[in-house]
């Protein structure tokens, strides 16, 4: 089982940036949930963005209407497109994936995003 993030790094404030996320290993159906989390420095982790097995999202409040997550079950993959970045975005982005089968929640190792002003 494997989760592997891609495509953070440093952005000035108001550019953009896509985050991958390639799910190897059995955890990965069609039908589990698959989400985008982040801990900024020095504080707690919390949910981005979540696309469930009918394509339907729900967003962290602070991030909505600026990001996008999608997933591709062919690929085994879940994209997040993050515009209009700002200073606040900061923060480790992880990946993960809940496991309907065994009430699992499965992580990435997380990609750093760090966006200048």
């Amino acid at each position: 089982v494997q989760l592997q993030a891609s495509g953070g790094g440093v952005v000035q404030a108001g550019g953009s940036l896509r985050l991958s996320c390639a799910v190897s290993g059995n955890i990965f159906s069609p039908t589990n949930v698959m989400e985008w989390y982040r801990q900024p420095p020095g504080k707690q982790r919390e949910l981005v963005a979540r696309v469930w097995s009918d394509e339907t999202t729900t967003y962290g409040d602070s991030v909505k209407g600026r990001f996008t997550i999608s997933r591709d079950n062919a690929k085994r993959i879940v994209e997040l497109e993050m515009n209009l970045l700002n200073p606040e975005d900061t923060a480790v982005y992880y990946c993960a994936v809940y496991d309907f089968d065994d009430s699992n929640r499965y992580w990435g190792q997380g990609t750093l995003v760090t966006v200048s002003s």
